[in-house]
């Protein structure tokens, strides 16, 4: 199999899932959406939707560890729901480390002149999903030379 090109981020969470598209070449991402979920789960026809839109070459979905590196209950549901979306799509997908990208998804929000507010309101899956592809982006920057 070839290198992947385009990729989907996915900022996973029990009531939203944040989704990210990035491209190798560029090593840039960019936020798509943020989907709604019931305890982790998705509507899978969207999450279809997306993938048939965009036809990832693989997906990243982020892992939130704890702050020493140890995997929480949290990290161990994305990982359960990477698994899922490789068993439905039957596409590569990747884990990456995403601590504290949603706290910088909440600074650039600020940034952009986004309100404090309810997070219900002004939700940054999306963007946390663009900063946690970013980071698998310059990680994998150098490929197999890494």
């Amino acid at each position: 199999m070839s290198a992947p090109r385009l990729l989907l981020g996915v900022d996973y969470g029990t009531k939203q899932i944040g989704f990210a598209v990035g491209q190798v070449i560029t090593g840039q991402a960019r936020e798509l959406c943020t989907l709604k979920a019931q305890n982790g789960v998705p509507d899978w026809t969207r999450v279809e939707a997306l993938i048939k839109e965009w036809q990832p070459d693989a997906i990243v979905v982020g892992l939130p560890l704890n702050m020493d590196g140890s995997p929480s209950e949290m990290s161990e549901r994305a990982e359960k729901f990477a698994r899922r979306l490789n068993g439905r799509f039957n596409i590569p997908v990747h884990t990456h480390d995403e601590r504290l990208t949603t706290f910088e998804a909440k600074g650039e929000r600020m940034a952009r002149g986004g309100q404090r507010g309810s997070y219900r309101d002004n939700p940054v899956d999306a963007i946390a999903a663009k900063l946690l592809l970013q980071g698998w982006l310059e990680a994998n920057a150098l490929g197999d030379n890494a």
